[in-house]
């Protein structure tokens, strides 16, 4: 009886109007310091998102601006003298809309090609009696760190006869080892009960698949196919490698050569604008023009997908 007084007692300090008085302190505390750390963290973010987003707007805000407004002030995030004559040049040029079209196309044609190919191994990857699966992860693993290198790469397009083709800038990159572990990693997640239950059903694999996985990875997939989309839309060492013609050219090609054209006018006249001519545009205009033009289209997609990328990845990222 003593024992459960004793356990029952409330110690000295706390009692009383002292005691509710250090109670009350302790709480203010706890109260103002969870305060501290939310406006710390809340500066902090805020801090980030200005460091990631004050590049874009430079970029945009200079690209709508004159030559002599940048001038004013490289760094700005309003446009000065507010002038379109980047985009006029760049627009202007006669192989942009080409490059726009084969990159639409590299762009869309890899991303599907991948996505389908990607889901199909990632599917057969996460059958646990597949043959062979103790062999082939290791191998895929293997692609990660190691590659043939660019020499093999294009002896095997020329083997193949897809140099000066617009499928040799995009069947080289269409799988790749890190989306099919992704894709693999969120397969293996779902529930087992169901594609039980659809095999019992009678159910194919293929059927199982089409009906039952794809509907339930959407997330995976969307974060698959912005990852693609982006690599193709942004690449241009493989256009530069195998393709001869300015016809299998991307739109990234044709930018390059349009600042580089700039350039080089801009050295021979020593940077005089009037020597240049009547709407010539200083190459460093021109390529915050070019940025806006390549980066714009993706801004525009990645809205539409983003509410499945965060979901997707973090789930395809469970298991090793």
């Amino acid at each position: 009886m003593r024992a459960e007084g004793r356990k029952e007692r409330i110690p000295a300090p706390l009692c009383g109007k002292k005691g509710l008085k250090k109670r009350k302190r302790v709480g203010n505390w706890r109260r103002e310091g969870d305060v501290i750390l939310r406006i710390v963290f809340f500066l902090i973010i805020v801090l980030v998102d200005f460091a990631v987003l004050y590049p874009v707007l430079n970029v945009v805000a200079v690209s709508f601006s004159s030559y002599t407004g940048y001038a004013q002030n490289p760094m700005t995030i309003i446009p000065r003298d507010f002038s379109l004559e980047a985009y006029r040049q760049v627009i202007r040029h006669k192989g942009i809309w080409i490059g726009y079209r084969n990159t639409v196309v590299i762009t869309v044609a890899g991303t599907l090609i991948g996505i389908v190919a990607t889901v199909m191994a990632g599917y057969a990857l996460s059958k646990k009696n597949l043959k062979g699966r103790k062999l082939l992860m290791p191998l895929i693993l293997f692609t990660m760190f190691f590659s043939g290198g660019m020499l093999p790469q294009y002896f095997l397009m020329k083997g193949l006869g897809l140099l000066d083709t617009l499928a040799a800038l995009f069947l080289p990159g269409c799988v790749s080892a890190y989306n099919l572990i992704l894709v693999k990693n969120f397969i293996e997640s779902l529930p087992e009960s169901l594609l039980e239950a659809a095999q019992i059903d009678g159910a194919s694999e293929p059927g199982i698949l089409g009906r039952i996985v794809v509907p339930l990875s959407k997330p995976i997939i969307s974060v698959i196919m912005l990852f693609l989309a982006v690599g193709y839309w942004n690449s241009y060492f493989n256009a530069i490698l195998y393709s001869r013609s300015q016809s299998k050219w991307t739109v990234q090609l044709f930018l390059r050569e349009i600042i580089m054209t700039a350039e080089t006018l801009q050295k021979s006249t020593g940077g005089n604008l009037a020597e240049m001519g009547s709407g010539a545009v200083p190459a460093i205009m021109l390529q915050y023009a070019t940025i806006v033009v390549v980066m714009v289209p993706i801004l525009c997609v990645y809205p539409f997908i983003q509410k499945y990328f965060q979901g997707g990845i973090m789930l395809g990222a469970v298991k090793g």
